[in-house]
């Protein structure tokens, strides 16, 4: 079976797993886990911030991350499909207490005079007062669309003009420096606290972190605990990330060129394939997958009429194409 359900899919390498056993371990709760510390100093260098956490979990590297920001009974602006929004189980509202409300993009991107326009400042006891505004990039529900860096700056400059912070949802800002060319720190820069994954295009089994100043990230390592996440000899999980970091990145185009031979293989125009996700729009969508895993391709149904193929590290050019001639077959 040719897998492209998800860039989660992905199993350690070889390497990885020797970097895995080989791991200096202590105890993380403590602080005193040597690869963890080196995986955060690491990541928060790459981000031009001054700190990182280790997180088990992409939806709790954000949910810290947001709540960083907003606080019970004050709401955070992102786009209607969103991961924070769509993706999440509601974990903001419930751990944080927070509302949201919604912008629609085709390409999940910023609308910036739509978020000017919802910006609610404080009027006092009447309204619910916006003190984020949460971005993704890519954006995965948008078929792994890159916001340009030119967008996401005019947005911190708004933002900091009314007193909100910026959130971006980086699980697969990897995806978008490899497309782009644009620094990780550039990127950063856009943002007053980052979620990034190391789980996911990167092929780390496990990991994400949560990417800000050092205040943000204290009060992290305190709800992190709360929440259950603290963690105790978790190097040996670290060293994969930071494996991943050092081999797993430059490689990303691969799978941005495999997402595109798949687009044009499914009848979409592979010019609007950003990264390594590619949406097939279909009206027969449960047909089509099942059509497909019969000839031994996985995709996913991710709506009523749309279904999502995701590139990554486990699929090489020969499996993409094999993939391709199923697709270009239905």
């Amino acid at each position: 079976m040719i897998d492209l359900r998800s860039d989660t899919l992905t199993r350690p390498t070889p390497a990885m797993r020797r970097a895995m056993a080989e791991a200096e371990v202590g105890d993380d709760v403590y602080g005193e886990d040597p690869t963890v510390r080196a995986l955060e100093e690491r990541l928060a260098a790459l981000f031009g911030k001054e700190a990182a956490l280790f997180t088990p979990t992409g939806s709790m590297a954000n949910v810290l991350a947001v709540r960083t920001l907003v606080g019970p009974g004050q709401e955070v602006l992102c786009e209607a499909r969103a991961h924070i929004a769509r993706a999440e189980l509601g974990a903001h509202a419930a751990y944080t207490g927070l509302t949201m409300r919604t912008w629609r993009d085709p390409r999940g991107g910023v609308d910036l005079p739509v978020v000017r326009e919802m910006f609610a400042p404080d009027m006092g006891p009447f309204f619910v007062p916006t003190t984020a505004i949460s971005v993704e990039n890519t954006h995965n529900f948008a078929g792994g669309a890159v916001t340009p860096l030119a967008h996401l700056q005019a947005l911190k400059e708004y933002a900091g003009s009314v007193g909100a912070g910026v959130h971006l949802d980086g699980a697969r800002i990897w995806n978008a420096h490899v497309a782009t060319g644009v620094p990780l720190a550039d990127w950063g820069a856009c943002a007053d606290v980052l979620a990034v994954c190391l789980s996911k295009g990167l092929g780390a089994p496990v990991g994400s972190a949560v990417v800000g100043t050092a205040d943000a990230v204290a009060e992290s390592r305190i709800w992190r605990k709360r929440m259950g996440g603290g963690m105790r000899q978790v190097g040996i999980l670290a060293a994969a990330g930071l494996h991943a970091l050092e081999h797993h990145v430059d490689r990303l185009a691969d799978d941005h060129a495999h997402a595109r031979l798949l687009a044009e293989a499914a009848g979409g125009d592979p010019d609007t394939v950003d990264t390594n996700i590619v949406v097939v729009e279909r009206e027969d969508a449960a047909a089509y997958v099942a059509a497909a895993r019969e000839q031994g391709v996985l995709i996913a149904p991710v709506g009523p009429t749309t279904v999502r193929l995701v590139t990554h590290l486990d699929v090489d050019r020969a499996g993409a194409e094999r993939a391709a001639a199923v697709l270009a077959r239905l």
